[in-house]
């Protein structure tokens, strides 16, 4: 497998091409085959309130707003918010008193999330680059931290979930949608950065994606299946939260 530096830059190029094809805020974008049959992308938001061109440059394998059970006035983080479909719908959510932020890498995706949020009239949003290794928001500043089929495409996964829980306040929430992949997933898959990059090759198995979120502090793991997207790979719902601080 490469090393964390090559998948940061794969996946980087891969999205940038993906934002540079969407030809402004407002075409669709199609990456696989695998959208045209509902498995990623748009099709998977059929009850959720979004604008239209966010939701048509959806990458994701689920809707991560639809079990993070928001409330008025929460803080909510989106781990690669891509053109920001999860992001504005967790800012109707919240409400005006609540905020929601998404964090990219990828200065094309970004502009689209910008733009996005302004044809909509969403202003309780903020869109901030960097790293979900490398969250640039303080200790325990949000309620809730969301993801789309982002935390599989990190080089360093211990690292992402290390980081949401030092952002989540005590007794916040981590609901996420990502790719679990099958105990029995080939070596040839693996290393194949390609499938690394398509959201498969880096998938966790559901034994390591729960060792990865205890080691990080989390509890009440959660992990439910949706469907799957690969021939070794399955679309999960996955949960936790972190623990209240003991009383002095």
């Amino acid at each position: 497998m490469a090393d964390v530096t090559d998948i940061r830059d794969a996946v980087r190029e891969k999205y940038a091409e993906v934002g540079r094809n969407a030809g402004g805020c407002c075409a669709p974008v199609v990456v696989t085959g695998a959208d045209e049959s509902g498995v990623f992308g748009a099709s998977l938001y059929t009850n959720e309130e979004a604008p239209a061109a966010a939701v048509n440059a959806s990458l994701g394998c689920g809707v991560p707003t639809a079990v993070a059970d928001l409330h008025e006035g929460e803080t909510v983080l989106d781990l690669g918010s891509g053109a920001g479909a999860d992001v504005l719908i967790s800012a109707k959510r919240v409400g005006a008193t609540g905020r929601a932020i998404g964090l990219d890498m990828t200065d094309e995706m970004l502009e689209i999330a910008r733009a996005n949020a302004a044809e909509a009239g969403v202003e309780n949003v903020e869109f901030v680059k960097g790293y979900i290794e490398d969250i640039p928001l303080p200790d325990d500043s949000v309620d809730v931290v969301i993801s789309n089929c982002v935390i599989n495409l990190a080089g360093d996964k211990h690292k992402v979930l290390a980081e949401t829980a030092r952002v989540l306040r005590p007794g916040g929430r981590f609901a996420v949608s990502d790719v679990i992949a099958d105990e029995g997933m080939d070596e040839a898959t693996r290393a194949d950065m390609e499938a690394f990059t398509g959201c498969i090759a880096g998938a966790l198995t559901e034994a390591e994606f729960r060792a990865a979120l205890t080691a990080a502090g989390l509890t009440g793991i959660e992990i439910r299946e949706t469907h799957r997207v690969h021939a070794s790979a399955i679309s999960a719902i996955v949960r936790a939260r972190k623990p209240q601080r003991a009383e002095a």
